[in-house]
């Protein structure tokens, strides 16, 4: 294929490309919308200027493809072709590990095999899924092991003072945390002997057991304790090995996380020089919330009694005299924290009774009196902060004037990098509690109970997704493809530009490529009434799992049921007789991938088998034929009525006068339920049906505007046993 040099011709490249993949692919059966996604996708893509341009052209293509459009091979053709073309790359992003293997076990190398031009393809992943080498070497050089470097300062942290200790949680005989150290030491050296003998590459990943998080941090190769080109075992890092890997590759496979974490920071090609896809791009508003949120603990503070110690050791290693008393500010900085723990103690006591709550502040005002401790807190942790950069400033740069020095440095920037992020997240929440904004943020202090003891934190969070991804993602990038199977709700795309920040954005097209699949002859949807209304929640719950039950009896084959809630779901399991015991499956009993191989197995072997699930196998999990001819969803998917982003966000709309219902509530329930109807037919010779239980969906006109935003099912309503056709 030869690379034209004229814009209008670099889109015939693209769908050349597009016709070679068809052309190539066995059995292949033409799809109108996939040509038309791939048509769109080189339309608007073709001129765009990359790089340092003065006056760039950017754009942006939306699109949503229905299941079984074959959007992958039509982004993949296209963008691939044009990267190729104009000597730069693409970064496919995704929100999820399954899509990231399809892409690269499967569609890449489907790809790289029909074009003309070679490409290499690599993933990328985070810093942390990577060993450092040093930290494991200086582990089990030695030939013993020092519980303080085994050990985080708050692996084993006390309960919150003045909080009551919820139920301990026993260790149960036999499970890998009955014994920590025995198990860390045994941990790392597997690792390390693995790693010298080349049977292992320093991916986290590629382990056949995956270690248990806690032990893993400490030998993570994380950016607060790596010294990078200055580190003596720099040449067979793991970390920079995998980035060469991708420094010679064209397409490189990411996830949102990655992408946005790594803004700046040049872990990734710069946005404004590439093309930029984004699949499953509906989780984009969420992701770029949680990273632009700030938490701080306020009851494992051991870390405090450590960090002072190891900042004059390290200091006093390198001969280096501290500019300030960091002894002093560390038991400044405890005492500031513990005010504020006894303060949120007393909050959410008097908010309610019990040890799992929220007390979320109203418009995200701080009262005053906590305002002068969140001071003193940002104050202490800033200096803090302060010596600790210096210390690792000044350590780098005798490596850089002494290189005999390395592993010395090394070793002792090791030693601070952990308590890095721990005073970062101090700084970054008290900073945010501090400030004032319009949007105001969600501010709020939690109690946690999970591990068995009470643990309180303080949290503050953007309520409005889309002026971060339009000031902090969209402005930097040139040419981008957003695309999933549910990106508009009831009908319209309205409201996924508005969390996305593409609204108004020049340049911008939108496209929605309806599925393959002939939904009205495939496929049913069946709304069964319940003679509660699903508000009450008890006995609408009754009612529900009642006829559930008597539903379940008749699934000859394999089945998915989606609750809203894990309260909800238990019910439903303990509603279950001896017979129904048999053929259910519940998420959490086991791994996902075991219990899926098990559904498999079971439907395989002429057996019913239905699978409870709750809001993440709503999406991503594809069960074809008979594996899953009926889904039943329990209640329509509305979020939690408690989280506190949501609760901030419909409070600032009630006070300029919007309706957080109407406006945000329900186009976020419709897009969910486009997802969760989505699990019923995966293919074109499936025959499935769905079958709703909340009535709302036909009886009210929100339900109805969700319904508009479904695939054309042939709808029916089941009052009782009778159903009849609408």
């Amino acid at each position: 294929m030869s690379v034209p040099t004229s814009a209008p011709d670099l889109a015939t490249v693209a769908m050349a490309a597009f016709d070679q993949v068809v052309a190539a692919t066995p059995g292949f059966r033409v799809r109108t919308g996939q040509r038309e996604m791939a048509q769109s996708i080189a339309t608007h893509l073709h001129n765009v200027s990359l790089g340092d341009q003065p006056e760039p052209l950017s754009a942006v293509s939306v699109i949503q493809a229905g299941t079984g459009v074959g959007k992958s091979a039509a982004y993949l053709s296209t963008t691939v072709a044009l990267a190729l073309a104009r000597n730069t790359r693409v970064v496919v992003s995704t929100a999820t590990v399954a899509l990231q293997e399809q892409l690269m076990h499967k569609d890449l190398p489907a790809l790289a095999a029909v074009l003309d031009t070679p490409f290499v393809y690599a993933l990328a992943k985070g810093r942390g899924r990577y060993v450092c080498k040093l930290k494991l070497e200086r582990l089990v050089g030695t030939g013993g092991f020092d519980a303080a470097e085994l050990f985080d300062a708050d692996d084993a942290a006390d309960a919150a003072p003045g909080v009551v200790q919820a139920a301990t949680v026993q260790p149960k005989r036999g499970t890998a945390w009955q014994d920590p150290m025995e198990r860390r030491i045994s941990l790392y050296e597997t690792l390390a002997s693995a790693l010298a003998a080349g049977k292992w590459n320093g991916d986290r990943d590629s382990l056949a057991e995956q270690p248990d998080p806690r032990d893993w941090s400490t030998v993570a190769a994380e950016r607060h304790t790596c010294t990078a080109r200055n580190c003596p075992r720099f040449g067979s890092c793991s970390y920079y090995q995998a980035r060469m890997q991708l420094a010679q590759a064209q397409v490189i496979v990411a996830n949102h996380d990655l992408v946005l974490a790594s803004l700046g920071m040049k872990a990734l090609p710069e946005l404004n020089n590439c093309l930029v896809v984004f699949d499953e791009g509906h989780h984009l508003p969420a992701v770029a919330l949680e990273q632009f949120s700030s938490a701080m603990d306020l009851s494992g503070l051991r870390w405090l009694d450590k960090l002072p110690k190891i900042l004059i050791e390290v200091a006093d290693k390198i001969g280096l005299a501290l500019a300030q008393d960091v002894a002093t500010l560390a038991q400044q900085l405890k005492t500031a924290l513990l005010e504020v723990n006894r303060m949120a103690i007393d909050l959410l006591r008097g908010a309610s009774s019990g040890y799992d709550l929220v007390y979320r502040f109203k418009d995200g005002v701080v009262p005053a009196a906590l305002l002068e401790p969140f001071k003193q807190i940002h104050d202490q942790a800033a200096a803090l902060s302060d010596a600790l950069e210096a210390l690792g400033a000044e350590l780098k740069s005798r490596v850089k004037e002494d290189p005999a020095q390395a592993t010395d440095c090394a070793v002792q920037y090791a030693r601070l990098g952990p308590m890095a992020p721990k005073l970062n997240s101090v700084v970054t929440t008290s900073a945010q509690w501090l400030g004032n904004s319009e949007p105001p943020l969600a501010k709020w202090f939690k109690s946690d109970t999970s591990s068995g003891l009470v643990f309180l934190s303080a949290h503050a969070c953007p309520i409005v997704p889309g002026e971060l991804l339009r000031s902090h993602l969209w402005n930097h990038v040139r040419g981008a493809v957003v695309t999933s199977a549910s990106l508009t709700s009831c009908g319209s795309f309205d409201f996924f530009l508005g969390e996305t920040g593409l609204a108004g954005l020049p340049q911008l097209s939108t496209l929605a490529v309806d599925s393959p699949f002939d939904y009205r002859t495939q496929g049913q949807l069946i709304v069964a009434d319940t003679a509660a209304d699903p508000k009450q929640v008890d006995i609408y719950t009754t009612q529900m799992v009642a006829a559930l039950l008597l539903d379940l009896r008749d699934v000859p084959h394999g089945a998915l049921v989606l609750f809203t809630s894990r309260v909800q779901m238990q019910a439903a399991v303990s509603a279950l007789d001896a017979g129904l015991q048999d053929m259910v499956l519940v998420q959490g009993q086991m791994a996902r991938s075991r219990l899926l191989g098990i559904h498999q197995a079971r439907v395989e072997a002429g057996l019913a088998s239905v699978i409870f699930g709750l809001q993440s196998f709503g999406e991503g999990l594809d069960l074809p034929g008979q594996l899953c001819e009926t889904v039943f969803i329990a209640k329509l998917p509305f979020g939690s009525p408690s989280d506190p982003v949501d609760e901030a966000r419909a409070e600032w709309l009630k006070r300029d006068g919007r309706d957080p219902f109407s406006e945000l509530v329900v186009p976020a329930t419709g897009i969910k339920l486009l997802q969760w109807t989505g699990r019923a037919i995966r293919c074109e010779t499936d025959q499935a049906r769905v079958i709703c239980y909340d009535k709302r969906l036909l009886s009210m006109a929100y339900g109805r505007r969700m319904l508009q935003g479904l695939p054309p099912y042939a709808v029916s309503r089941r009052a009782g046993a009778a159903a009849s056709a609408l």
